[in-house]
């Protein structure tokens, strides 16, 4: 069949979409100090066990596939948006990452806890146990070769594997100014059905719920706005007033803020481990 999922390598397709669009690899993909640079300075910015607001729904959904008392590797957990809720969940949590900056900061919110473990190290390095359970949320952007790293997920899992992702559409706006404007737009060159699909073709069958979601920005000002929602554009130059005519049906003001509501989903991929 023309077309066939069987005849497309979707893993081919992942590594193309880690290129920019002038097909170029981002240096933050392959620098691993850049990588560190960047976690250090999002974690200073954090205050007192702050996660993300939409995270609460996402790590609900995902909870019905934790089995009671599981022992829970967890694949890159950034500032702890699942890893909180995941340590009052499960009796054993074993932490995977490759930046020093991440596990020295969740280490603070675990002193003296046993039941936290810590892997310095790429989890296509890692060397860990089986778990119940392995998940890993929003942390595959820098993974090159996708099909090792879900098998290698599948393999070190005895009851359940969970994949969490954040997906589209993009904010509309951006849409108008592709569509109406002609401008290019720097849309998402990966997305969860491409993990769907690589799944599929090593033979695991997995489940996929849609979550739906929403994001509100707030400005202070209408230059932050403009600043802020034209970032996707990709050509060199722009009209502001292009921009604001954008994104004139998708703003308010509210309590003297300009308000922006983007509607967006996560996508919840899960799945028994299966023989290979």
């Amino acid at each position: 069949m023309k077309g066939s999922p069987l005849q497309i390598d979707f893993e081919k397709l992942w590594k193309e979409g880690m290129h920019n669009w002038h097909g170029e690899m981002p240096e933050r993909m392959v620098n691993d100090a850049l990588e560190e640079a960047f976690w250090s300075q999002s974690i200073q910015k954090k205050s007192y066990r702050q996660t993300d607001a939409h995270t609460k729904p996402i790590y609900e959904k995902m909870r019905k596939h934790i089995p009671e008392n599981a022992t829970c590797l967890e694949i890159g957990p950034g500032w702890g948006n699942y890893t909180f809720p995941l340590r009052e969940d499960v009796e054993k949590l074993t932490l995977v990452d490759g930046s020093e900056s991440v596990l020295q900061y969740l280490q603070q919110y675990f002193i003296g806890d046993e039941g936290v473990q810590y892997v310095y190290a790429k989890w296509e390095d890692a060397e860990v146990e089986k778990h119940d359970v392995v998940i890993g949320v929003n942390c595959y952007y820098r993974i090159y070769e996708m099909n090792t790293a879900l098998l290698k997920m599948n393999s070190l899992a005895k009851k359940r594997v969970i994949i969490g992702l954040t997906t589209g559409p993009i904010q509309p706006h951006y849409v108008v100014l592709d569509q109406q404007y002609g401008y290019q737009i720097k849309y998402p060159r990966r997305d969860y059905i491409g993990i769907v699909n690589m799944l599929y073709q090593l033979g695991i069958y997995a489940d996929c719920e849609m979550l739906p979601l929403e994001r509100t920005y707030r400005y202070d000002t209408y230059e932050a706005l403009y600043t802020a929602q034209s970032k996707k554009i990709l050509n060199e130059t722009f009209q502001l007033e292009d921009v604001k005519a954008a994104l004139a049906d998708f703003i308010t003001e509210e309590n003297g803020e300009i308000v922006y509501h983007h509607k967006f989903y996560a996508a919840i991929i899960s799945w028994e481990p299966v023989d290979r």
